[in-house]
C-alpha cells in the first residue's frame, strides 16, 4: 500500500513539472567545493526574462521525509536520462552549460554579489541564453579549477545536460580561471573565452585543444595586458595555435570588458563549437564598438542605473542635512 502510494506521489510530481526559467541559489551542495547559481533555461518559450529565483537553504534534504526523498530521486531519473535508452525527446532536451567566473569585487561569502554583473545578470535582464548556467562564488584566492569541475559533475548528473557542449568564460580574476579550467580539463571544455586575465598555472599546454578567444584592453590598470600576452606566449612555446583567437583592444580599460557578458554575439561564438567540432569559428565578429550597444533594450541595467542615481541623491541629501545640523549646533 506505501508503495502504491509512492507511485502516486511521484506521477503527480512528474506531471506537475515546472518547466519555466529558474534561478536557484545553491549553499552547500556540493562537498568541498564552491556556493553557486544555477540557472535553468525555460524549455517552453526559451525566454529568460526575469526566470524564478528559489533560495535552497533551507530546501535540504535534512527537511524532507524519506518518501519525499525517494519521490524527488526517481522523479530526477526520470528527467535527465539521456543514455543510450532514452527517448527522442528526453535527447533534444539536452541543453549546453555555460560556467561564468567572475572577478575579485565579486569574491565573499555573500551569494548575491555574484549576480551584479556577468551571465547570470544578462539573463536577469532579459538576454535569452538557450542553456543551463553556473556561476560560482570565489571566496577570494584563484579560481580552482578541480572545484568549478566538482559543480559540473553534479549538475550533469541531475540535469540534461548536453556534455559535448559545455563553455567557461570570465574576466579579470575570473579570466584567469578560465584559462586554467581549460588547461586542466582540455577535454571537457567545448570553448572559452577570457577577458581581461591571464593564467596561474604551471602547465597552459592544454589550451591548444580548445577553441579560445582572449580579449585585454591595452589601458588595463588593474590587469596588465601582459599577463594575456604571458598565455599566448606559453601556449605558442607548447606548440601551434590554430584554435586560438587573440585580441588587444587599444585604449579600454578593465571594466569596459564586463559589457561582453551582455552581447548575444558573445554566447553565439561560444555555441559554434563542440567537443566533435575542434576547429575555431572565426565568423562570428566582436569588436570595441559593439560594446557601446552591449546594454541596449536591457531592462534591468537601465532600472539599476536609475535606483543607484537616486540612492545617490538621497545621500547626498542626507549629508547636507548632517552638515547643516553640525553648523547649527556649532
Amino acid at each position: 500500500m506505501r508503495k502504491y502510494i509512492l507511485l502516486i506521489i511521484v506521477a503527480i510530481l512528474c506531471s506537475t513539472i515546472s518547466v519555466d526559467a529558474k534561478l536557484t541559489a545553491m549553499r552547500g551542495k556540493v562537498k568541498d567545493s564552491y556556493n553557486f547559481w544555477f540557472f535553468e533555461p525555460d524549455f517552453k518559450t526559451k525566454s529568460h526574462v526575469n526566470p524564478e529565483v528559489i533560495d535552497t537553504t533551507t530546501a535540504t534534504s535534512d527537511s524532507l521525509s524519506a518518501e519525499e526523498i525517494i519521490a524527488r530521486e526517481m522523479m530526477n531519473e526520470n528527467i535527465v536520462a539521456t543514455d543510450s535508452t532514452a527517448n527522442v525527446d528526453s535527447v533534444s532536451n539536452l541543453k549546453p552549460l555555460v560556467i561564468f567566473l567572475h572577478g575579485r569585487s565579486l569574491c565573499g561569502n555573500d551569494l548575491n554579489k555574484v549576480l551584479r554583473y556577468g551571465t547570470i545578470d544578462a539573463v536577469q535582464g532579459g538576454r535569452k541564453i538557450d542553456a543551463y548556467i553556473i556561476a560560482p562564488q570565489n571566496p577570494g584566492t584563484f579560481w580552482n579549477p578541480d572545484k568549478i569541475m566538482s559543480i559540473v559533475d553534479w549538475v550533469t548528473e541531475r540535469y540534461a545536460v548536453d556534455t559535448n557542449r559545455i563553455y567557461v568564460l570570465g574576466m579579470s580574476l575570473g579570466g584567469y580561471g578560465t584559462i586554467d579550467l581549460t588547461a586542466a580539463y582540455p577535454d571537457r571544455i567545448a570553448a572559452a573565452m577570457a577577458l581581461c586575465g591571464g593564467g596561474s598555472a604551471k602547465d597552459l599546454s592544454g589550451l591548444n585543444q580548445v577553441p579560445l578567444w582572449i580579449i585585454h584592453g591595452t589601458a588595463d590598470r588593474a590587469v596588465s595586458v601582459n599577463e594575456s600576452r604571458k598565455v599566448k606566449n606559453l601556449m605558442k612555446s607548447a606548440g601551434e595555435t590554430p584554435l586560438l583567437r587573440y585580441d588587444e583592444w587599444a585604449g579600454v580599460n578593465h571594466g569596459a570588458l564586463a559589457r561582453l557578458f551582455y552581447l548575444n554575439s558573445t554566447y553565439e561564438w561560444l555555441f559554434k563549437h563542440t567537443l566533435n567540432n575542434r576547429a575555431v569559428d572565426k565568423s562570428v565578429s566582436i569588436t570595441q564598438a559593439d560594446t557601446k550597444s552591449a546594454y541596449k533594450g536591457f531592462k534591468h541595467r537601465s532600472s539599476s542605473k536609475g535606483k543607484s542615481a537616486k540612492n545617490k541623491k538621497k545621500s547626498s541629501k542626507k549629508k547636507t542635512k548632517k552638515s547643516s545640523k553640525k553648523k547649527s549646533k556649532k
